[in-house]
């Protein structure tokens, strides 16, 4: 009858083999008979009682040891009492708080954790940010942590349940519950409060992780535009790749800025050729060091948009198996510069190839049960490559494993093939992949598109099996499959009723209708070139009460992390994100949003950037957390 896992352990637990306990010593010594005498509390004298059970063969030398050794037995029974256990489980769920403190002698070490130097709140309102931080302070050895309710009403309810009168034999037991609380309970409850507020931790933190995932992996595309991606850098110069529409190298150097007149000159001859050789339509920028001073440079010589690109994770491509198999003869500056490119006009098909722990959202995701995460991302990964769909002709096997029903194997597959004989043609050509079968194609047809194909529905999310229903529908109005694309009128006359059968539904009727509207249509928004403010370029440079245009980087539980163009980025604390009452900042902002944000405060020891989106921003001092 046991309902959870954790009424299963309490009943099992007095019959668990367990290790050697002061109650199994006592019961050697045979103090179980002495222990139950005083347990039921009746009118006994527990010390002439206890005197018969002293026997230094037995190692009790006193009747003070014979008592204790009782008191031990009787703290077990506390402790292994299910209904107790259940009890005591619901005290420290509603009244069980959390206190840290520092590690004596690791103040400035622990410096990142000193909001929870000396911290205490309640288990019940814990948010998952602060319950992962202050473990993550325990577990890098700066933080002591402890989850424990008040210590009287805990006492008061195990007394409650065991205490029978006020008797002699009731001081005894008395004694045997506070030590069963302080010795067994206590540790046992507490160990249990973590492991169920680290899986609510972790939960919280996987979905606000998730969500940010999804939204990166969903940004607008810039689309096949020829483009001039650059990785900046002061020292090493700047690495610039040309890419064509399909995103293929074509040509990359290095160009030298920050460093004298002359080198820049050549720069920016270097660029100007380029621009023109390759036809070069938008130039994307990577946003790390030295990133707005190029940015500037090349607006300033050029006259094709310039893009900051978020570059998180790119380092992690450039260095990984799937670049080295794609640019074999090219050291990873180039990779690096090729992915920011890339990156900009297809966020979805790039992204796919770096583990997305690594590109920049999210926060504790290294602290998290990381089966869960890595489930829950593989999830979401393909969510939005089925959403969007992929073009098998010109999709990374990388790209490919995330259609349900194919996976790493199989796209491999399909690329070889691909490379083997040439751009498919139709969707029916995919069954000729090796070790493709008719689950797999039934699984990912609708998946994969073909523009230019010779069905025209092989472009869209209509699946071949539903194929024949458009072409009746084209029968019936006397017209084609292309017609019924192109005529807007022609399909407004269609009555996707008469087609229900029992295969199909009237919901994949209406579904087919509406993508006959716009076939293989991208649901990702529009692309809109965004650009910085001129005004600042480095932390020094901000204000309180500047007004700049940023973009959302990250959203945590406790706000939204914000890039205003100044290598860091600022936080939007919740209580900053809008004038009203705001409970998750999921709401109300989104990854990759385009913002006004306000600046309130700035910390350059700390490195610290406070800002707001509300129309009147709070002072720091009345913010409520």
């Amino acid at each position: 009858a046991a309902e959870t896992m954790a009424a299963l352990e309490d009943i099992y637990l007095p019959f668990r083999v367990k290790r050697r306990t002061r109650a199994t010593i006592a019961r050697e010594r045979g103090l179980e008979p002495l222990a139950q005498m005083i347990f039921e509390q009746g009118d006994i004298d527990p010390e002439a009682e206890a005197a018969a059970f002293v026997d230094s063969e037995k190692g009790v030398l006193t009747v003070e040891e014979a008592l204790a050794g009782a008191r031990d037995i009787i703290a077990e029974w506390v402790n292994e009492n299910a209904e107790t256990r259940e009890k005591m489980r619901g005290l420290f769920s509603l009244q069980a708080r959390f206190h840290s403190a520092v590690v004596f002698g690791k103040e400035a070490d622990g410096a990142k954790y000193r909001d929870y130097f000396d911290w205490s709140e309640p288990v019940l309102t814990a948010p998952s940010h602060r319950i992962l931080a202050m473990r993550r302070g325990e577990n890098e050895g700066f933080l002591s942590l402890r989850v424990t309710p008040p210590e009287e009403p805990a006492l008061y309810l195990l007394e409650q349940i065991f205490l029978k009168n006020n008797s002699p034999a009731a001081c005894q037991v008395r004694l045997a519950v506070h030590d069963s609380y302080k010795r067994l309970l206590s540790p046992s409850m507490e160990t249990e409060i973590r492991l169920e507020t680290k899986k609510r931790a972790d939960a919280e933190a996987i979905r606000v992780f998730v969500d940010n995932v999804r939204q990166l992996l969903l940004a607008p595309p810039l689309g096949g535009k020829n483009v001039l991606a650059v990785d900046p850098g002061q020292r090493t110069g700047c690495k610039i790749c040309c890419l064509d529409r399909q995103g293929k190298l074509l040509y990359h150097d290095v160009i030298y800025l920050h460093q004298s007149e002359r080198l820049e000159q050549e720069a920016a001859d270097k660029v100007a050729d380029m621009v023109e050789k390759y036809a070069v339509e938008v130039i994307a920028v990577g946003n790390g060091t030295a990133g707005r001073e190029t940015e500037t440079f090349l607006r300033r010589i050029v006259g094709v948009p310039v893009v900051m690109v978020n570059e998180s994770g790119a380092s992690v491509y450039s260095a990984s198996e799937v670049a080295r198999e794609e640019f074999p003869d090219k050291d990873v500056t180039v990779r690096g510069a090729v992915s920011i490119g890339r990156r900009l006009m297809d966020p979805l098909s790039e992204l796919v190839k770096i583990d997305p722990k690594s590109i920049g959202v999210g926060q504790y995701q290294h602290d998290v049960d990381q089966n869960q995460l890595k489930e829950s991302l593989d999830d979401t990964v393909m969510s939005c490559v089925n959403g969007v769909g992929v073009e098998i002709n010109t999709a990374s096997r990388q790209l490919l494993a995330y259609v349900s029903g194919l996976g790493p194997k199989l796209a491999h597959n399909i690329v070889e093939f691909r490379n083997e004989h040439g751009r498919f043609r139709s969707r029916e050509e995919f069954k000729k992949v090796p070790r493709l079968g008719a689950k797999a194609f039934e699984q990912a047809a609708g998946f994969l598109r073909i523009r230019d194909g010779e069905n025209p529905l092989d472009a869209s999310a209509v699946h071949p099996e539903s194929y024949p229903v458009v072409n009746r529908m084209a029968r019936d109005l006397g017209c084609t499959v292309v017609d019924l694309i192109r005529d807007e009128g022609l399909r407004k006359r269609i009555d996707v009723s008469r087609y229900v059968t029992e295969t199909v539904g009237l919901p994949t009727l209406n579904d087919i209708h509406e993508e006959l509207v716009k076939p293989g249509r991208d649901p990702r928004e529009q692309f809109e070139v965004f650009s910085f403010s001129d005004q600042v370029s480095k932390p020094e440079d901000l204000r309180p009460g500047m007004k700049l245009p940023g973009v959302v980087t990250n959203i945590t539980a406790f706000g939204a992390f914000v890039d205003i163009g100044v290598h860091q980025d600022g936080l939007v604390h919740i209580s900053q994100l809008a004038d009203k009452f705001v409970k998750n900042p999921a709401d109300v902002v989104k990854v990759n949003q385009k913002v006004t944000a306000t600046v309130v405060e700035i910390d350059l020891v700390r490195k610290r950037i406070s800002l707001s989106l509300r129309t009147n921003p709070l002072p720091p001092k009345e913010r409520k957390t």
